[in-house]
């Protein structure tokens, strides 16, 4: 018992350092560090065969997207988490290497994620297109919302749920003043600046005008770039439902209705469209995953959360906003979700 109060508090003052909360370690106690799984970085993607025409020599390929999508490594204590934008373009390559792919079901369950993340994948996605003209059905999980369903729009055919939650085609950069809160802690800000604007968006004093109207049309820009590429990608929405644009989120039958998406099913409709779509009898379906993230059927999911978040599930407004400065294309009902992407 003793050594479990002790390990569980090594790890309170970990998670101490890197939220920026001070916690007092016991500097006497010295324990070895835990000895957790890690995903090799050489381990290569392998094609795992899911229930199908076994005898088929043609294939659909699912790739998933799961949790944030965020340009950086999910990484950390134990972690098997990976770069979902590097992985994502992995498994792409892996996909036009192989001439016996010729569909692809993109099933996504993701919240949304980075602004420029999203328009990475997406492009790829796009690029992968260009260089294998193979169809591609994306299938919309739990949630397909802002830079999720960005992503979607590069495929020829959405399916959704119907009890999916979609849409959320906003922008958001979150940021907290927490002046206030440090004074109560006598901490006093004294930066060092060259350039005005340099520090634009800091927590530790209040926003200007000039540094609010700055973020704001960037943020403005950023979404008219979603706007674009909604209304380029889906031919039969109507430009001129300007509402569906802020960033309200709408089931699977008001989607269908707006012209957001194609088709209300399951996976397994998206699997027989992108079948149709490549005019295939029999098809097998084979999933990309890591040797060790074993896929037995087409709901195998690739971990991109680090262990320690479940093991220190705290998470703070504003201390975790702080390292995670970036526009987002996300339906954020939770002010703390980055908290899911490891940070």
């Amino acid at each position: 018992m003793r050594q479990v109060i002790l390990f569980l508090a090594s790890l309170v003052a970990v998670a101490g350092c890197s939220t920026g909360l001070g916690v007092k370690t016991l500097s006497k106690v010295h324990l070895a560090p835990p000895v957790l799984p890690v995903t090799p970085a050489t381990e290569q993607l392998c094609e795992m065969p899911l229930p199908g025409d076994s005898g088929a020599q043609a294939k659909v390929a699912v790739v998933d997207v799961d949790g944030l999508i965020l340009n950086l490594d999910m990484t950390g204590l134990g972690s098997r988490g990976e770069n979902p934008v590097e992985l994502f373009r992995e498994k792409l390559d892996c996909i036009a290497a192989d001439a016996e792919v010729c569909a692809i079901v993109l099933r996504i369950n993701s919240p949304g994620g980075g602004v420029a993340a999203s328009d990475m994948m997406w492009h790829d996605l796009v690029t992968f297109k260009q260089r294998r003209p193979v169809p591609v059905v994306a299938c919309l999980m739990d949630m397909g919302t802002g830079g999720a369903y960005y992503l979607a729009t590069g495929a020829d055919h959405i399916v959704a749920h119907p009890t999916t939650v979609t849409g959320g085609m906003g922008v958001i950069l979150n940021l907290y003043n927490l002046q206030d809160m440090m004074a109560q802690f006598n901490v006093i800000a004294t930066p060092i600046r060259s350039g005005d604007h340099v520090d634009l968006g800091s927590p530790v004093r209040a926003m200007s005008p000039e540094s609010r109207k700055i973020l704001q049309d960037m943020a403005d820009e950023f979404h008219n770039r979603f706007q674009h590429v909604v209304q380029q990608s889906r031919l039969g929405h109507d430009p001129r439902r300007l509402d569906d644009f802020d960033g309200r989120i709408f089931t699977a039958q008001q989607a269908l209705e707006r012209g957001l998406i194609d088709q209300i099913g399951y996976l397994d409709d998206a699997i027989t469209a992108a079948k149709a779509m490549a005019k295939l009898q029999c098809a097998r379906v084979v999933l990309y995953h890591r040797i060790s993230d074993r896929g037995r059927n087409a709901y195998a999911t690739t971990p991109n959360v680090p262990l320690q978040s479940a093991l220190l599930p705290l998470s703070v407004p504003g201390l975790d906003r702080s390292k995670l400065p970036t526009f987002l294309y996300l339906w954020q009902a939770d002010p703390t979700l980055e908290k899911m992407g490891g940070r």
